[in-house]
C-alpha cells in the first residue's frame, strides 16, 4: 500500500487489474476529459504493462497507482504523480464511471497532495483540468490548491484550468 484514506487505499497497479482498468479506459465519458477518446483493450494492456514496468525504477517520474475500496478491495480508479513536459509534477485521478458521485475525488486529492509533499518531498505540484469537467473543477476549487489561470489547449481543443500548490503553503496550513 502506498497511502490510504478513510474509505480507500492506493497501491501499485497489477496485471490482474486489467478488467477494471479496461472498463475505465474504454468508457467515453471517463476519457472525454483525458484523451478525448476511449482506448482499445490492446492499448490498455500495453499501457498497464508500461506503467507496471516503471515501478522498478527508484526515480520514477511517471507513477500511476490503483485506487481500491477498503471494504471490498474493489478497483475504482487510478491516481497519478507525473513529471510533465514542463518539468512540473502533475497530479491527477480518474474513476470508473459507476463510482462517480461518491466523494472519492475529494478524498483522494487530499491524501495525494499529502503524499506528494510528505512522502515524496516535492516542492510544488500542479493540476490541469478541462474547464468543462465541472466535478473535478469543483473539487479543485474547494481544495488547498490555488487556481492560477486557464488557457486554450489547441492540441486537445479545449480550455484547461491550472492549479498549483507549493510545499511551504501546504505545510503552513497543516
Amino acid at each position: 500500500m502506498v497511502f490510504e484514506t478513510e474509505r480507500l487505499y492506493v497501491r501499485k497497479l497489477k496485471l490482474t487489474d486489467i478488467e477494471p482498468f479496461n472498463e475505465m479506459q474504454r468508457n467515453p465519458n471517463v476519457m472525454r476529459y483525458i484523451t478525448g477518446t476511449p482506448k482499445s483493450e490492446i492499448d490498455n494492456m500495453k499501457e498497464l504493462e508500461g506503467i507496471i514496468s516503471k515501478y522498478q525504477y527508484l526515480s520514477n517520474d511517471f507513477c500511476v497507482m490503483a485506487i481500491i475500496k477498503k471494504n471490498n478491495n474493489q478497483f475504482v480508479g487510478t491516481c497519478a504523480v507525473i513529471k510533465n513536459e514542463d518539468e512540473e509534477y502533475e497530479i491527477g485521478y480518474r474513476f470508473i464511471e459507476r463510482f462517480w458521485g461518491n466523494g472519492y475525488g475529494k478524498e483522494i486529492l487530499e491524501k495525494l497532495i499529502e503524499y506528494c509533499f510528505v512522502s515524496m518531498n516535492l516542492d510544488k505540484i500542479v493540476a490541469y483540468v478541462y474547464k468543462e469537467n465541472f466535478a473535478s473543477v469543483r473539487i479543485l476549487d474547494n481544495s488547498v490548491m490555488e487556481f492560477i489561470n486557464e488557457f486554450n489547449n489547441k492540441d486537445l481543443g479545449n480550455v484547461e484550468k491550472v492549479y498549483k500548490l507549493n510545499k511551504d503553503e501546504y505545510l503552513k496550513d497543516i
